[in-house]
């Protein structure tokens, strides 16, 4: 009976198992064969390549050019116990490493190696049987050679002429020594196993070693050894004889090529031979003086006979090495220890060699770390560049303080100066040091001071009270306002030597009972209302004493009427200089017409292209001009033609376009050269009290000079309710209010139309919300689940993901007015708002009235306008893209279509639409006050109907939250500027004084 079994199954233990493995026969070992070998000649291959063979003792004895080693692998004859190729070869290992000691296997493997890659390109013929010797670079190749022996693998040769001995080292060093005929002479000394040996029958391994050949009777004896070899030593191998300086050359060489050889360590003097002594090495500090006070130093090495070596705190390869000649490493090593110890005493910079320094640290390093080094044995200092000359001034500083007259009427420069040594520092570049806890201070002329001093610890302790740097960049400043201040400042001076116009001002306005009447003048040919003849005064009020202010009155009340009076009475006092107007694009025609209508004889220059494209800028227009009108855009491209004219003064119209300090528009009105600012505006503060600021630091700049306190005093406690640690809450917030408009009341001036404008007929407005159709409502729900996970984990940095949160809520509203606005896919889902609309049109269409559209979304607009084509109702239509802008209005106006469709950024400013009396606001916009800017289009001096305004809302949508934030809006906006009790009305001398608070 036989049993079978599986592939995986094993045989039954029995007790033989208990002997051992079954024995196995022995691997062959290995040897690794070496045999001196040599290249044909050229001639003797006879155009054929060259081929390599052993090389007998006779034939060395013959010619010893082109000698070779090669390396192989032997194994041991099971028949004569030789060591013979027999079938193993380099091939043979890989393919049948199984037939060999697996160890003697990896040796061999980790030999070829080493030697492959020179193998590959070396072109011999027999690059399959042997290795080459001599082309192995890998030092590595010596202790994998000294190895073979703990693995078994002896070496041998392949000849019985030839021994082979591995020596555990070599040196090899260059003697140098005199000939006979006054030259010098330069041989390889060459000592293996410390027996020396004939250069001439030494050959090369690489850049690792070396092997020697020796004729002994019938054989030759071969020995392989590592070696040390520098560039020299490989070269005198190489030459085969002593190389010969003659004895012309050796003053050259002994310059150039000695020292270097020198401090390698690879020279040696000849028998009866005394060595040169070695030059000494210096430090050589280049300093190069660059503009604008910089200065660019390096430390170098300069070593005879070397090129300049970087400094280092170790010897580089091309430097010294222990044992050199002179001690030259020890002397290296005790000048950087003086030179970095002088550095740590006499300069107060960080130590490195190498450095590009600056302003107070070039000055330093000038002042006192180049004498310092200079002074230093074996230091030389090389100058490129211009130098230049610095002094550190040491006294005490004296503090003086006075006011200095400025072309600009508002501020007075602080000429807060420092004395020292002698010399007056000025408070600008003082300034910026203290307030940037500089320790030291470069001035112009070169000198430099610490400010770490007593006597400058107040005074920048009050900088830090006064304001921040950012306001002070064109030199520090005292607005007229700012008398508490002052009064600081006088105290710190050991002088104080104020202005004569500073305190004249001062106390004209504490003097001031009010605003009196003014002539109107002749040219104006325009019969003013009550409330704008009081404008007119105000304004005339401001511009006598040179203040700014806001003209801040509802839309529709003639606010570029006021303005124009005001430019006619400047002429007729006899000022000569242009008014500079700025206004959004699509008004600037707007300027003209109002101009020739009541100032018919001042000269209006609308310039509504770059000077560039023009031909003719500002500056043209200014000499010939009384009004110069441009547009904010053209301002922010030609800033440079615009700050150079000396306005008389600058008007801002629609100035919300720069409520925001921190834009380049902003910096270019700032940088304007004009007596008075006045912002027309019926908007001064939509969003936050930051805004009012920014049109307060153009028109009033010394009111709240300091951005960063306006927002801890104000706009904290106002609108968010920050009060100080143990003040009450609320009653705090309303002292801040009041305080605040007290303090803006005589640079505003805001009428409400309500009160002053009583001919004008109501206004109705009304909300409607409409529900979304149940497909609309699963969409929107949808998506806002979302949208919310979504903004909510990205509120933590509300800053850096604004974009995306904004995107986020801007596609929320798109989707409440219609689904089709965010995926062309929904187009199948209607619009509640374009039904409800298309209803209402019809109606007051065919009652004969005249309607304004106004969407924020020129996408949803373009949607509404298809309706009302396919209902066959005629349509006008306005946004951004309108060319024919003047055209489309004028054409409504004539009555052409019954329904204005107008985006809200396109139609916020600039028209007057009296002839409709129906507004429909297709989606709330967050700003109340853009809402407000495009319902008075209609609703304005020349109604006469009643103004019915709808807002259409999405029930149960985003646009509910943005209606309560404009009422969060609109509150604010009440609680500070709508208050006809108090900026309505004339002012009195309190309101004045309040100023000087």
């Amino acid at each position: 009976m036989s049993t079978r079994r599986g592939n995986n199954e094993r045989e039954a233990p029995t007790w033989r198992t208990l002997l051992g493995p079954a024995a196995v026969p022995a691997t062959s070992p290995l040897a690794l064969g070496v045999e001196l070998r040599q290249r044909e000649s050229a001639d003797a291959a006879h155009w054929g390549p060259r081929r390599v063979e052993a090389v007998s003792p006779r034939g060395l004895a013959r010619d010893q050019r082109d000698l070779l080693v090669g390396l192989r692998p032997l194994v041991r004859s099971t028949g004569t116990g030789a060591w013979v190729k027999s079938d193993v070869s380099w091939e043979a290992l890989r393919r049948g490493a199984d037939r060999w000691d697996a160890a003697q296997v990896r040796w061999f493997t980790d030999l070829h190696a080493l030697a492959r890659d020179v193998r590959v390109l070396g072109g011999f013929t027999d690059v399959s049987e042997w290795l080459t010797l001599d082309t192995i670079e890998s030092s590595l190749l010596w202790v994998h050679l000294a190895s073979a022996a703990t693995v078994g693998i002896p070496l041998v040769s392949t000849r019985k002429d030839l021994a082979v001995t591995l020596a555990d080292e070599a040196s090899v060093q260059v003697e140098l020594g005199r000939t006979e005929g006054g030259g010098l002479r330069l041989a390889a000394r060459i000592h293996i196993a410390g027996e020396e040996t004939d250069p001439a029958h030494v050959r090369l391994v690489g850049r690792s070693g070396i092997y020697a050949f020796a004729p002994e009777g019938p054989a030759t004896r071969l020995t392989l050894a590592p070696a040390a070899l520098g560039d020299a030593a490989r070269a005198a191998i190489e030459a085969g004889a002593p190389i010969a300086v003659p004895q012309a050359e050796t003053t050259e060489f002994l310059r150039e090529a000695y020292p270097r050889l020198a401090r390698r360590g690879e020279l040696v003097p000849a028998p009866g031979a005394v060595l040169p002594p070695l030059p000494g090495s210096s430090l050589v500090l280049t300093v190069d003086f660059r503009p604008g006070d910089e200065v660019r130093y390096l430390l170098r090495w300069l070593r005879p006979g070397s090129p300049r070596a970087a400094y280092a705190s170790a010897p580089d390869q091309d430097g010294l090495r222990s044992g050199a000649p002179g001690d030259a490493a020890d002397a290296e090593a005790a000048l950087r220890a003086t030179v970095e110890q002088t550095w740590a005493v006499d300069v107060d910079l960080p130590w490195a060699p190498e450095a590009t320094l600056q302003g107070v640290d070039a000055a330093e390093f000038v002042t006192h770390a180049m004498p310092a080094l200079e002074a230093l044995d074996g230091v030389r200092v090389e100058v490129t560049g211009t130098p230049r000359r610095y002094r550190e001034l040491t006294g005490d500083p004296r503090i003086t303080v006075k006011t200095v007259e400025t072309p600009d009427a508002d501020w007075f420069d602080l000429g807060i100066m420092v004395e020292l040594d002698g010399r007056r520092i000025p408070f600008t570049p003082l300034f910026r040091g203290l307030a940037l806890r500089r320790k030291k201070l470069l001035l112009a002329d070169g000198g430099y001071f610490a400010l770490a001093h007593p006597a400058l610890d107040r005074l920048r302790e009050l900088i830090d009270e006064a304001a921040e740097l950012k306001e002070w960049d064109a030199g520090p400043r005292i607005s007229r306002y700012q008398t508490a201040l002052w009064e600081d400042f006088e105290d710190l001076a050991d002088e104080a030597e104020p202005a004569v116009s500073w305190r004249e001002t001062v106390q004209g306005l504490r003097n001031a009972e009010g605003v009196q009447p003014t002539s109107l003048p002749a040219a104006l040919s325009a019969t003013l209302r009550p409330y704008q003849r009081a404008g007119f005064d105000w304004l005339a009020f401001l511009w006598r004493h040179r203040l700014g202010g806001i003209l801040a009155d509802d839309m529709g009340l003639g606010k570029t009427l006021q303005i124009l009076a005001l430019i006619a009475h400047t002429r007729e006092a006899g000022e000569q200089r242009p008014f500079l107007v700025l206004a959004p694009t699509s008004v600037l025609g707007t300027w003209r017409s109002e101009a020739a209508r009541f100032t018919p004889d001042l000269v209006v220059e609308v310039v509504d292209a770059t000077a560039a494209t023009r031909g003719r800028g500002a500056v043209d227009a200014a000499r010939t001009a009384d009004i110069v009108v441009t547009s904010y855009t053209l301002l922010r491209l030609d800033e440079r033609e615009y700050a150079g004219v000396d306005w008389a003064g600058l008007v801002l119209d629609e100035a919300q376009f720069v409520k925001n300090a921190k834009t380049k528009l902003h910096r270019a009105v700032h940088a304007l050269r004009a007596d008075v600012t006045i912002a027309v505006t019926g908007t001064p503060l939509e969003n936050g009290l930051t805004e009012l600021w920014a049109l307060l630091s153009l028109t009033a700049p010394g009111l709240f000079p300091s951005a960063r306190r306006f927002r801890e005093e104000y706009v904290g406690p106002i609108e968010k309710g920050k009060v100080p640690e143990n003040v009450e809450g609320g009653a705090y917030r309303a002292r801040r209010l009041e305080r605040l408009r007290r303090r803006i009341r005589p640079l505003v001036l805001r009428r409400t139309k309500e009160n002053v404008a009583a001919e004008l007929p109501p206004k109705q407005e009304q909300s409607v919300e409409l529900e979304l159709s149940p497909a609309h409502r699963a969409l929107y729900d949808t998506v806002l689940q979302r949208e919310r996970r979504k903004v909510l984990g990205l509120l933590d940095d509300l800053d850096r993901n604004r974009f995306i949160v904004f995107r986020s809520l801007t596609l929320l509203r798109m989707l409440s007015i219609a689904p089709v606005l965010v995926d062309p896919a929904h187009a199948g889902i209607g619009s509640s708002k374009l039904d409800a609309l298309l209803e209402q049109l019809q109606e007051v269409v065919a009652e004969g009235h005249r309607t304004l559209v106004f969407s924020q979304f020129t996408s949803f607009l373009a949607l509404a306008a298809k309706r009302l084509a396919a209902a066959g109702i005629p349509y006008a239509y306005l946004d951004g893209s309108t060319r024919r802008r003047e055209d489309v209005i004028a054409g409504f106006r004539a009555g052409d279509a019954p329904v204005f469709l107008i985006s809200l950024k396109a139609g916020g400013f600039g028209l007057t639409l009296t002839e409709a009396d129906y507004v429909f606001l297709l989606d709330p916009w967050w700003n109340p006050a853009a809402e407000a800017q495009a319902i008075d289009r209609t609703h304005r001096i020349g109604q006469e109907r009643t103004v019915m305004v709808y807002r259409l809302i999405a029930a149960g949508t985003i646009e509910e939250k943005v209606m309560e934030l404009q009422r969060r809006k609109a509150r604010l906006f009440r609680a500070v500027m709508d208050d006809d009790e108090l900026f309505g009305q004339a002012l009195t001398a309190e309101d004045i004084r309040a100023l000087l608070a």
